[in-house]
């Protein structure tokens, strides 16, 4: 067995990182991916590693040099017009090597596991594709298998559909060939395909001809778990730098991110916060079918989008804002409060005092080991203390603590009284027990409590983060119309504005999302409290706050279940207040999602 490599392309769209280098010296986390391949590929017993050089070739051999004679043998063959042909020209030039012997065919801007060699080749076939089961984010050769897994189809460009995608693979670009299929079948067509159309085409081409006209001689071998990643770009550099961190950098990595994780398929996500039961799949359809008109169009401005958020919440549109996410709203409120002392209830969503004076803030911290807290608690601890505004809320994050309506307006009212202006996020209201009855957003209460701001983000309780959207009600209306100056005219796009505009046909559905929601609450919160490692801190919201009680620090907890199963919970002890106290947050997902955390804590139980 020998591996050839294609290393002669110029990886242009790397930037400044191959402007003096080919692709496979670009550093992943310090190791050059060459280095990552060569070290790799040693441990195969091979007769020969052959690469085929072209783009900076003198550096890329130079930095080679002999480090790898005492464990490689290694050969060059040059591209010299690397720069006006493409891979397929690259392989014919070593195909006469590629005839000598069983090849394993990799290419060079590749990262993957050190599994993927042993599955290629302990598969029994002598002809084998390593594939991934197709993800929107791939780019590239697509194919299609048998129940045999066998490849029965390369899809072309012009024959890929999207309506097809749950059947596609994708080739991961390392393939295993017999010394027979080269000689017979891979390298005549080769050469009869290049002679035909020339140079500038890929060689997963010839594969396409072979399988379209001689049946299914090459297998396909899914990598299923096993991570890899193709580096193209710089936001590729970037993912494969994640996915191959160590484990303490990997969850910094994707801590900083702040999402994107649909970028990483693979993951659990138990950090976001979103509703698992809404939107129905009619609803989807319904956005679907409007997709060209929406990305074509330019959204409406303030004005519409207000009417279409009262017309939702029951609220006159003087009173409410539409925000591109909660996220701007909070900014543009914090903003607008100018130095003022604000009562800040810890541990907090952290969005709101990053916007503020540290020096401003006046902290309340639950004496509880629940983290619990009541409206007159607050109104005690506040009594001697000079606040012109109090922030609640309502359920709390990451606490999960609520405090129910008669008791928050006893609160507003207590703030009015003392000239308090009280902000009620209740972004996690609707997933409360009773939730029908228990969101401010109502006209009457505004007005009868002008003191009184409400914001709530949509994306959370609705399930469509990716939309972007939030609202902030008041029935003060010169703060509504200076914060709606503030913002963009344009600060939503059409597709949230269209969700805004067919809500109401689907208010039924939610209804039923949120009462399904809160019966797998309670059966997700009996299977957590089996954990005999978990103290789990009781919930109105879609999440737990649990303690890690032994065996693990949060930290180590947290490691584990990202490294060992690609589930990504939140630490809380980035959270004020709660360093050290070995916290995590658990966002509540659908059943089977749930049952699969589930099992990985209680298999890390019984180590």
């Amino acid at each position: 067995m020998q591996a050839i490599i294609l290393a002669a392309g110029m990886g242009r769209r790397l930037g400044e990182k191959t402007k003096d280098n080919t692709k496979c010296m670009v550093e992943v986390n310090g190791v050059r991916l060459i280095d990552r391949l060569l070290g790799q590929l040693s441990s195969l017993h091979l007769s020969r590693v052959v690469i085929v050089v072209g783009y900076q070739r003198e550096n890329l051999i130079r930095y080679i040099g002999h480090r790898y004679d005492d464990r490689l043998r290694i050969e060059y063959v040059e591209n010299p017009v690397y720069d006006r042909t493409n891979n397929i020209y690259s392989l014919a030039l070593a195909k006469d090597k590629m005839m000598e012997d069983d090849t394993l065919l990799i290419e060079s801007d590749l990262i993957f596991s050190d599994r993927l060699f042993t599955m290629i080749l302990q598969n029994p076939s002598p002809n084998v594709a390593m594939v991934a089961k197709y993800e929107a984010w791939m780019d590239g050769t697509v194919v299609r298998v048998d129940g045999d897994m066998n490849i029965v189809n390369f899809i072309s460009k012009q024959a890929f559909s999207y309506d097809d995608v749950d059947k596609y693979y994708k080739t991961v670009n390392i393939y295993k060939f017999s010394r027979d299929f080269s000689r017979n079948k891979y390298v005549p067509f080769l050469e009869a395909y290049c002679q035909a159309l020339g140079n500038n085409e890929y060689y997963e081409q010839v594969l396409r001809v072979i399988t379209l006209l001689d049946g299914s001689d090459l297998k396909a071998q899914p990598v299923g778990s096993e991570p890899w990643y193709e580096i193209d770009d710089v936001q590729d550099l970037d993912i494969a730098e994640t996915l191959f961190a160590e484990p303490d950098e990997m969850m910094e990595r994707f801590n900083y991110r702040y999402g994107g994780h649909w970028r990483f398929p693979k993951m659990l996500d138990y950090c976001y916060l979103v509703n698992p039961y809404f939107p129905p799949q009619r609803m989807k359809d319904e956005l679907r079918a409007s997709f060209d008109a929406l990305l074509t169009e330019y959204p409406s401005g303030m004005m519409v989008n207000a009417l279409l958020a009262g017309k939702n919440f029951g609220l006159h549109s003087s009173h409410v804002i539409v925000g591109n996410g909660a996220a701007e709203l909070i900014k543009s409120l914090m903003e607008h409060m100018g130095r003022q002392p604000i009562g800040i209830i810890y541990p907090t969503f952290e969005e709101y005092p990053h916007r503020l004076h540290q020096e401003d803030i006046v902290a309340f911290r639950p004496a509880t080991d629940d983290l619990s807290y009541s409206a007159d608690d607050l109104m005690a601890f506040y009594a001697d203390k000079d606040i012109r505004q109090l922030l609640l809320i309502n359920p709390d994050n990451p606490s999960g603590n609520f405090i129910p309506l008669p008791d928050v307006l006893r609160l507003a009212r207590w703030c009015g009284e003392r000239k308090i202006t009280l902000v009620v996020d209740e972004s996690f209201v609707d997933f409360s027990d009773d939730f029908e009855h228990n969101s401010l957003l109502n006209d009457d209460l505004l007005e009868g409590h002008p003191n009184l701001i409400v914001i709530k983000s949509i994306s959370k309780s609705y399930g469509v983060p990716g939309l972007r959207l939030g609202i902030l009600a008041s029935a003060d209306e010169a703060l509504i119309d200076w914060m709606k100056r503030d913002v963009s005219i344009w600060n939503i796009n059409s597709f949230a504005e269209y969700f805004m505009q067919i809500y109401s046909k689907y208010d039924k559905d939610y209804l039923k999302a949120c009462r399904r929601f809160i019966a797998e609450r309670r059966r997700f919160e009996a299977l957590l409290r089996q954990v005999t490692f978990l103290k789990v801190l009781p919930t109105q919201a879609n999440f737990f706050c649990c303690q890690v009680t032994r065996r693990f620090t949060s930290a180590e907890l947290t490691r584990r279940l990202l490294v060992d199963y690609n589930i990504i919970v939140k630490d809380c002890d980035s959270k004020t207040t709660l360093e050290g106290c070995n916290m995590i947050r658990l966002s509540i997902r659908d059943e089977a999602d749930n049952n699969q955390l589930v099992k990985a804590l209680k298999e890390l139980e019984e180590e």
